[in-house]
């Protein structure tokens, strides 16, 4: 599903605005974040000059055909607009899963990015294509983003005090 990019005026905006953390996510096509994306981060370029974004916790998630698919540069695109934005990016925190003989494909991270979440799907199957791994992974990184969130708003409070 495709969310519109937010207005000023946008229920989407206000929401984006009032968090603690943004995921971005987009599928990676023909080597970047899928033009719907790009349309999204064009219109934060309000958000920037207001710095309405400034210190917000930032993550990212990509999914393509293929197991590398170029999905780091799509991760790196969203780590860019975070900094741009000012924010603190939270990275995916695990080492790399499949990567020895007793490893095995369902392991957490299995396509060993450390950016953030990498999927793969099969073109031929669709949504439900999505690798359970993969969909693991992903849940993973909403946990670890939560989390450090929890962690920073409590800081931001205690200093407050």
């Amino acid at each position: 599903m495709t969310t519109p990019a937010p207005t000023a005026s946008s229920a989407a905006a206000v929401l984006l605005d009032a968090a603690d953390a943004i995921v971005f996510g987009s599928p990676t096509y023909m080597g970047t974040a899928s033009g719907a994306f790009h349309v999204f981060a064009e219109a934060t370029s309000k958000r920037y000059t207001t710095r309405a974004w400034q210190d917000k916790l930032a993550a990212g998630f990509t999914n393509s055909g293929s197991k590398s698919g170029d999905k780091l540069h799509t991760l790196q695109f969203f780590t860019v607009l975070a900094a741009q934005h000012g924010m603190h990016w939270v990275s995916l925190g695990l080492l790399p899963g499949w990567h020895s003989t007793t490893a095995s494909e369902n392991d957490l991270n299995r396509l060993g990015f450390y950016l953030g979440a990498g999927a793969q799907t099969d073109t031929d199957r669709g949504p439900d294509g999505v690798h359970k791994a993969d969909i693991a992974t992903a849940d993973h990184l909403g946990r670890r983003v939560a989390a450090q969130a929890a962690v920073y708003a409590a800081g931001r409070a205690a200093v407050a005090a």
